[in-house]
C-alpha cells in the first residue's frame, strides 16, 4: 500500500493505492471548503505552509479511520505539490513568512528586469523561460523588499519540498522542482550559476537535491510514530502538480499530452527538446521521469483563471442562501447553444497570465444585452472563453512544431462535466482520453515505483483505467472555428 499526498492551492488530496490490485482503494479530499487565498495587496496570492500542515493530518486521521487502514502496512509516500511556490525557513526549519504561490503576481518586474539584463540569447536556450514571476524571482523579491527575513534563511523550497521536510525533517528538493522555479540550466544540466549571480543568492540556500523518483529520503521518527508508519518508510516520489498529472496520465514520452482544468488550467506536452517560445509565453521544465540517459522536458502552457473562474461564479450564484450546485450550472450551460448568443467572456481574473506576457488582464465579460442574456448565457460564455483560452496553448504547441493527435486528462475538476468535455473536443479539435485518476493518485503509484515495487512504469500504467474517448463532431468543429475566431478578435480590439 502507497500513500499519495496532493498539495493543491484548493484542497490537500491523499490516496491510498493498492499495487497489488492497481487500483486507489481510499481517497479524500480535505477541506470541503476550499483552502483560503490571502491577497494582502493587489496581485499577491499567499498560503500559510503550517495551514497545509494541518490540513494533510486532519485529512490523514480521517482517511485512515473512515476506512480501517492498517498504517502498518504504507511501504512509501509520493507527494504532489502546487507548483511555483516560495517556502523559506530558518536554520530549525521554522517558517519565515508566509509562501508566497503560483498566482501571485509580485515578481513579474523582477523577473523582467533580470531577463533583460541576462539578456534573451542566455536566458532562452539556457532556462528555456524568462525568469519572469517564478520561484527564483519571488525569492529575489523577498532578499529586495524584505532583507530582515532573507538574511534569517537557511533554506528555500517549494511546497512540496516543505511537506517533505516536515515528514522527514530534513530539507530537500528535486531537480525537476529547481526547473520549475527557473533555477536550472538545461544546456549544462546544473542549477544555474548566471540566475544566481544575477539575483544575488547564494548556493547554499539550495536544499539537498534527490531523485523525482526513487529518492529515499526517511520520515523521521517522531512524524512515523504519529502517523502509525512503520520505521523506515520513505518519500520515493515528487512531482509539481502539473508534471505529476501527466505522470498519473502515463504521459511519460515525446508526442504525449495532458491536460488538467482545476483552480487552473493548463496544457502539459512532453518532448526530448529544449523548447522555447521566443516570448516566454510558455514553460519548459524537466518531467519527473528525465535523464541524461533519456531527455524528458514538459512543455507546459497555463491558463491562471479556469475552475476559480467557475467556483466564482457559483458562489456569486449562491449569495442569499441559494443552493445551485455544479450540476445545476451545466444544466444551465447547455440550455443556451454555441456561442452564447453574442455574449463572450474573457476569463483571466487571477493574476498575471504567462501567455499575455505576464500583464494581468483582469476577467471581462463582452456585449451583454440587458434584454437578452441570463445567468445561463453567462455560464455558457464562461465555459467557452476557458476553453477558447486553453486553445491558444494548443496553437502555441503547433507554432513550435509539436502537433497534438490525442489529449489525456483525468476524470476530475472541469474534466468531470459532460458539457466542458464537449467543448473542449469541438474547439480544439483533438479527441480526448479520459482517465480514472488524480493527482494524489498518481503521487501514490509514483511512490510505488520509486520504491521499487515496480519494475518500469509500463508495469506500474498498466492497471490504468480509460474511462471513454471523446470524439469532435465535425459539424461543431466548424461551427466553432468561428467563433472562437470571433472570441480572438475581440481579445485584439481590447488590447490584450
Amino acid at each position: 500500500m502507497f500513500l499519495g499526498i496532493d498539495l493543491g492551492s484548493s484542497s490537500i488530496k491523499l490516496s491510498l493505492f493498492d499495487a497489488n490490485e492497481g487500483k486507489v482503494f481510499a481517497s479524500i479530499s480535505y477541506p470541503k471548503e476550499e483552502l483560503a487565498i490571502d491577497a494582502p495587496q493587489q496581485g499577491w496570492a499567499e498560503q500559510d505552509p503550517e495551514m497545509w500542515w494541518n490540513n494533510f493530518l486532519e485529512a490523514y486521521s480521517i482517511l485512515i479511520k473512515e476506512n480501517n487502514v492498517d498504517t502498518k502496512k504504507i511501504q512509501a509516500i509520493g507527494i504532489s505539490y502546487q507548483m511555483h511556490g516560495l517556502v523559506l525557513v530558518d536554520e530549525n526549519h521554522q517558517v519565515l513568512r508566509a509562501s508566497i504561490i503560483w498566482c501571485d503576481s509580485r515578481a513579474v518586474e523582477v523577473g523582467n528586469k533580470a531577463f533583460h539584463s541576462l539578456g534573451s540569447d542566455y536566458c532562452l536556450p539556457h532556462l528555456l523561460n524568462s525568469p519572469g514571476n517564478f520561484t527564483a524571482s519571488k525569492l529575489a523579491w523577498v532578499k529586495q523588499n524584505e532583507p530582515e527575513v532573507y538574511e534569517k534563511g537557511y533554506k528555500f523550497m517549494l511546497p512540496g519540498d516543505y511537506i517533505a521536510m516536515r515528514l522527514s525533517g530534513k530539507p530537500t528538493t528535486t531537480e525537476t522542482g529547481l526547473s520549475e522555479g527557473i533555477f536550472w540550466d538545461f544546456e549544462k544540466r546544473e542549477v544555474s550559476k548566471e540566475l544566481l549571480n544575477e539575483y544575488g543568492i547564494s548556493e547554499d540556500l539550495i536544499p539537498e537535491i534527490v531523485p523525482a523518483i526513487g529518492s529515499a529520503v526517511k520520515v523521521q521518527e517522531s512524524i512515523a510514530k504519529n502517523l502509525g508508519l512503520s520505521d523506515g518508510v520513505a518519500i520515493t516520489y515528487r512531482g509539481g502538480d502539473q508534471p505529476n498529472n501527466a505522470f498519473s496520465l502515463n504521459v511519460l514520452n515525446p508526442g504525449e499530452t495532458a491536460s488538467t482544468a482545476g483552480t487552473s488550467g493548463v496544457i502539459y506536452a512532453v518532448t526530448e527538446k529544449n523548447a522555447y517560445d521566443q516570448k516566454s509565453r510558455i514553460n519548459t521544465f524537466l518531467h519527473v521521469n528525465d535523464s541524461k540517459e533519456a531527455p524528458r522536458n514538459g512543455i507546459l502552457i497555463c491558463i491562471n483563471g479556469t475552475g476559480i473562474l467557475y467556483n466564482w461564479l457559483r458562489r456569486i450564484l449562491n449569495t442569499g442562501n441559494g443552493n445551485i450546485d455544479y450540476i445545476h450550472m451545466n444544466e444551465m450551460v447547455d440550455s443556451v447553444s454555441p456561442g452564447s448568443e453574442g455574449l463572450i467572456c474573457l476569463p483571466f481574473g487571477n493574476g498575471a497570465e504567462r501567455i499575455f506576457e505576464n500583464r494581468i488582464v483582469g476577467s471581462h465579460l463582452l456585449n451583454m444585452d440587458f434584454n437578452r442574456h441570463q445567468t445561463a448565457h453567462v455560464l455558457r460564455a464562461s465555459v467557452e472563453g476557458i476553453v477558447y483560452a486553453l486553445n491558444l496553448g494548443f496553437e502555441m504547441l503547433k507554432d513550435l512544431g509539436i502537433p497534438q493527435k490525442r489529449i489525456r486528462a483525468g476524470h476530475a475538476n472541469l474534466f468531470l462535466s459532460q458539457t466542458f468535455r464537449e467543448i473542449f473536443v469541438n474547439v480544439t479539435g483533438i479527441p480526448l482520453e479520459l482517465y480514472n485518476t488524480d493527482g494524489a493518485a498518481g503521487a501514490a503509484r509514483g511512490a510505488a515505483l520509486g520504491a521499487g515495487f515496480f519494475e518500469s512504469a509500463e508495469e506500474a500504467f498498466s492497471s490504468l483505467e480509460k474511462i471513454a474517448t471523446i470524439e469532435p463532431s465535425p459539424e461543431l468543429v466548424e461551427k466553432y472555428k468561428g467563433l472562437y475566431q470571433g472570441w480572438k478578435e475581440e481579445i485584439e480590439k481590447h488590447g490584450f
